[in-house]
């Protein structure tokens, strides 16, 4: 490298750091752009010069650097511009000049263009002309600059310039998940980032309405209040992403776990009993980012407004609202002030009209300025309290309203409480949103199994949505069930207590009431019992019947809780779970059609429905005789007809095997692969096997381990992996012939790997707890074991289990996204001794950690 690329290097690394500590001290973003912009240009124009090139090129800033944002670490887009295609000579001479730039420390993006060239580029790329748009001279020619921005702008039309980038911000929306409330944003591309404002600038631009905050407001497109919060929320995502990016020592645009506290302390946010500073910061984002999104929309339409007026005649549709061009509009600028039950009555007609696209930006202005005037007496009026019912029972919209509602803060102030969990985060690297946008989630997963165009979805969910009457209940439910998070104390208690306020305020007879706060109260319960608690047992089913109490009741919470396991992440949900739950559904609805949990009659009714099975496959009524006698009631309550009838069909005629039998089929539940293993019982059996698997990086959802009589290991495992779905068959083949081959070798047992902590578990990470309880009958230990999930955890367990000669009967491995909650039905002689039960519990917490 040059001496003068060092010189210079050196220098443009050592402004960039004055700058930076300048702003640690001053927090003064609009300098720090602005003044980081004038060292690159400076660096620039000194590389140009030194290269003699001809007089008759420029160098052009394009993006966010002609724009002149320099955030600490972003890219340094550049345009060469040039009056005619360049020769061999020069060619070279401006590959040097490129990689002098990427020597003296910066990260370019670069095009060596004529005019002509920009021209055709830009009608064929709609980047290219929006990085155009924002071209500034750094050095050069002027003359020819001038000449590229004066034919640019004659061949620009607005009118697709503003469809293009509407499309592209809504896909860029779509990308993720239309919400600016995930626990880790980009605050660049994340809807109510900063690449929201610039749209909107972009397009304001390229019509001619103006290219500031200010020059919007005195076109009328907003208000000077507006237009100041505007920019004071920019002004506050400039400032995450700077901080981001010095913190980061890189370009870096997600808020990720990893840095929002030091983001959070770096502009003053303090930790306190009860909440994180990092969740200081993220509220106020979130807050910020929701101002944006609203003031986006009102912006966008208006200049839609202004480049493709309509002049069709306001419509009525009663005396506060009309019909404009689709959207809906208030009769009079005063409407919110004179009758502020319209607040809600708006989100009613969006409901009641689907061929309505919205609300004009002077609707959705006026309904903004007015959200103050939902008070106390506001919300104890009568009037209020039924237009907010009749939203629930609309017959469509209804997610949409709710969400508007939210957006508009409406909700919120009609909702005191659900106020309160806005922008809410959530530490149990379980959710991935905001509790509010949690809860907007369920609704809306509650709502499709109402909707048939959603019943391939989940149609056993659809099915009994079809004969719920009553579905906003279950909205209701969905509202509250979440409510209190984050207030201390259990939520589902203190959100009983707010949906039983809420029943009575709105008029629910006590039967509805009881259904409501019955829900919110146990929304946990129905997910809990199925994933942790052994459904063979009649005792489990008996009990929670009882709790449930009727059908209607258990269809209720059977929807809500499908719902709400799926609004968490899409990691969360899986066929395994969705099966666990379908089963308890099903054998409490036997409870209630009068059918008391019998493991005689379950016995039978399972043995009939696996022989069916087996004479379809050609085995005669007599071929599993010999293996049935060698297994006991438990096997078969604990397994279904299907698995009876497959492990008959494999295992009949093989029940004195000398050999490890291995065999495996796709799980009938539509995910993974289900493993049966057969093979003369030893007491490291299980870790044996959870060690292959481990190897292997295949997960496992489900084991089911059982001892026929005459001393054979029968377990059964329901694993999964990403790439399952893809080669299935070879993947089928190599188990059956690697862990037959691993058991028949019996080498030593391998250490259980230290596999690393993801990077979520890293900044949050879970407190390992075991638990290690007899069952009611006390024939069994229940042992729930909790902790961060990460490779090899389970066969960590399981070698303590076998140091300790703990015989395994089920596990049920439960992930919670990042972390897992695993139950183990184990008996043994530790287990009876104090002592040794302590020294089990001690080394199994050591083994959870990392």
């Amino acid at each position: 490298m040059p001496s003068f690329a060092i010189e210079l290097k050196e220098q443009l690394k050592a402004e960039r750091q004055i700058v930076i500590d300048r702003f640690l001290a001053n927090g003064k973003t609009d300098l720090l752009l602005t003044e980081l912009t004038k060292n690159v240009d400076e660096a620039l124009s000194k590389s140009w010069a030194n290269f003699n090139l001809p007089a008759s090129a420029a160098l052009v800033a394009v993006g966010g650097y002609g724009r002149g944002e320099m955030f600490p670490y972003s890219d340094v887009d550049v345009l060469i511009l040039l009056q005619e295609a360049p020769d061999n000579e020069l060619q070279a001479k401006l590959e040097e000049l490129i990689q002098l730039f990427w020597d003296i420390g910066l990260e370019i993006g670069h095009s060596i263009r004529t005019i002509d060239e920009c021209l055709s580029e830009a009608a064929a790329d709609i980047t290219v002309q929006t990085s155009l748009l924002e071209a500034r001279l750094v050095i050069g020619n002027a003359s020819l600059f001038q000449s590229m921005k004066e034919r640019c702008d004659a061949a620009m039309n607005p009118r697709a310039f503003f469809q293009d980038k509407t499309l592209e911000l809504r896909q860029r929306h779509a990308k993720y998940e239309d919400t600016p409330y995930s626990l880790e944003p980009n605050c660049k591309e994340s809807p109510g980032g900063l690449r929201d404002l610039q749209v909107i600038l972009w397009v304001a631009k390229a019509a001619g309405l103006g290219d500031s905050w200010p020059a919007l407001a005195e076109r009328g497109l907003i208000t000077p209040t507006e237009a100041r919060q505007l920019k004071q929320k920019e002004r506050a995502l400039k400032d995450v992403r700077i901080r981001l990016h010095i913190i980061a020592n890189r370009r870096e645009d997600r808020l990720v776990f990893d840095i929002q506290t030091a983001i959070a302390e770096s502009i003053g946010f303090k930790s306190t009993e009860t909440r994180r500073a990092s969740e200081y910061l993220m509220q106020r984002y979130y807050l910020a980012a929701k101002a944006v999104t609203q003031l986006n929309a009102i912006l966008l339409q208006n200049i839609e407004a202004q480049l493709f007026p309509q002049m069709t005649s306001p419509v009525a549709i009663n005396e506060r609202f009309n019909e404009v061009n689709g959207f809906i509009d208030i009769a009079h600028d005063d409407t919110f002030d004179v009758t502020p039950s319209a607040m809600l009555e708006v989100f009613l007609l969006l409901s009641l009209h689907p061929e309505l696209k919205g609300m004009t930006s002077r609707t959705f202005r006026a309904l903004w300025h007015s959200r103050f005037k939902i008070d106390n007496k506001f919300r104890r009026d009568p009037v209020n309290r039924a237009l907010f019912m009749k939203i629930l029972q609309a017959p469509q919209g209804i997610t949409h309203a709710l969400r508007s509602m939210n957006q508009t803060s409406v909700l919120g102030r009609y909702l005191p409480n659900f106020r309160k969990i806005v922008g809410q985060m959530q530490h149990d690297l379980f959710h991935v949103y905001t509790v509010d946008q949690h809860i907007m989630m369920v609704v809306r997963n509650v709502r499709r199994f109402f909707l048939s165009q959603h019943a391939h979805e989940y149609p056993f969910c659809s099915q009994l949505a079809a004969n719920f009457s009553q579905p906003w209940l279950l909205y209701i439910a969905a509202l509250f069930h979440d409510i209190a998070k984050g207030r201390g104390g259990d939520h589902s208690q203190l959100g009983m207590e707010d949906a039983r306020v809420f029943c009575v305020d709105h008029g629910l007879s006590e039967e509805d009431t009881e259904l409501v706060i019955f829900l919110v109260e146990n929304h946990l319960t129905m997910s809990q019992v199925a994933q942790k608690q052994d459904l063979s047992d009649p005792d489990v089913i008996t009990t929670f019947a009882k709790l449930v109490k009727d059908e209607r009741h258990l269809t209720a919470l059977y929807l809500l809780t499908v719902a709400d396991i799926r609004g968490t992440s899409p990691k969360v949900w899986n066929a395994w779970k969705g099966k666990l739950l379908e089963d308890l559904y099903h054998m409490t609805s036997r409870v209630f059609g009068g059918q008391a949990p019998s493991a005689d009659r379950e016995l039978k009714n399972r043995q009939e429905e696996a022989l069916k099975s087996l004479r379809l496959f050609g085995l005669s009524d007599k071929d599993h005789e010999k293996l049935w006698q060698q297994l006991d009631v438990v096997y078969f309550l604990r397994h279904d007809a299907a698995d009876i009838a497959w492990q008959t069909r494999v295992l009949y005629d093989k029940i004195d095997s000398t050999v490890p039998i291995v065999k495996c089929r796709l799980a009938p539940i539509g995910e993974g692969l289900q493993v049966t293993v057969y093979v003369k019982d030893q007491p490291d059996l299980f870790a044996r096997i959870c060690s292959y698997f481990d190897h292997k990086n295949f997960s496992i959802l489900d084991a089911k381990i059982h001892t026929t009589k005459h001393g054979y290991a029968l377990d059964t495992f329901l694993i999964t992996e990403p790439a399952f779905a893809d080669s299935y068959r070879d993947l089928i083949s190599l188990i059956e012939h690697d862990l037959s081959k691993m058991l028949i070798m019996q080498s030593d047992l391998p250490l259980p790997s230290k596999g690393r902590l993801s990077r979520l578990c890293r900044n949050f990470p879970a407190t390992p707890t075991v638990d290690l309880r007899p069952d009611e009958r006390g024939r069994y230990y229940l042992l729930t074991v909790s902790a961060n999930d990460r490779n090899g955890l389970l066969y960590s367990i399981a070698n303590v289990l076998t140091k300790y000669k703990v015989n395994l009967h089920t596990a049920k491995v439960m992930t919670l996204g990042e972390r897992v909650e695993d139950v183990f039905l184990i008996d043994g002689l530790a287990l009876n001794n104090p002592r040794s039960q302590i020294q089990l519990e001690s080394d199994l917490l050591d083994a959870l950690r990392v």
